[in-house]
């Protein structure tokens, strides 16, 4: 029998908005004080929120989330923390996007089984996407630079005043940051100038 239902949010950063989730925990009936909230990466399960909700699950709750990803995006990490909620914690799991990862109560040892199966195959595709696409950028940045392209900010040009105000300050009758101001560019940009010029 089901006793509690608690919901999980995460966001990535602090910009970003997790209206979305929201809606879908009150679709499902979540009470909002039942939802704990991250507000950090994915990259492990050192967050606030998530440590909460782990600490006040028990047997027979179940924890929702709108899709795998809000969880975490590790493969190894998740799927110990799916083993934790669904063995240790003996807990279930409802995945809002993707129904077939659910793991209820019964005991349904095929569900569980078939749950299991798919949450170890989509998180192996999603870090080798992720690996993939971290490799793609790498080689187009490569191939970019024997090309001769310049990645990155174009530098500020510098304007025709610097000379003027590099003999000022030269002569110590102008400090690097009135410099820098003069310019309309920050001390590390005049300095790097002024480096340049010599």
């Amino acid at each position: 029998m089901i006793r509690n239902v608690y919901g999980y949010i995460r966001v990535s950063t602090k910009e970003q908005n997790e209206d979305r989730q929201w809606l879908s925990m009150r679709e499902y009936g979540v009470p909002e004080e039942n939802v704990y909230v991250d507000r950090q990466s994915g990259k492990d399960f050192d967050r606030p929120g998530y440590r909460q909700v782990l600490e006040v699950l028990s047997e027979n709750d179940i924890l929702v989330i709108k899709s795998i990803d809000r969880l975490g995006r590790h493969f190894d990490e998740l799927l110990e923390q799916w083993r934790v909620i669904t063995v240790e914690k003996k807990a279930g799991i409802i995945v809002l996007d993707l129904p077939i990862l659910n793991v209820g109560l019964e005991n349904d040892l095929l569900g569980k089984v078939v749950a299991q199966l798919m949450l170890t195959l989509m998180s192996y595709m999603a870090e080798t996407e992720r690996t993939n696409i971290r490799q793609r950028q790498a080689e187009g940045i490569a191939a970019a630079r024997l090309k001769g392209v310049h990645l990155g900010r174009k530098p500020k040009e510098i304007p025709e005043e610097f000379e003027s105000v590099k003999i000022l300050w030269e002569a110590g009758t102008c400090t690097t940051t009135a410099a820098a101001k003069r310019l309309g560019v920050d001390s590390h940009t005049f300095k790097k100038w002024v480096a340049a010029d010599k």
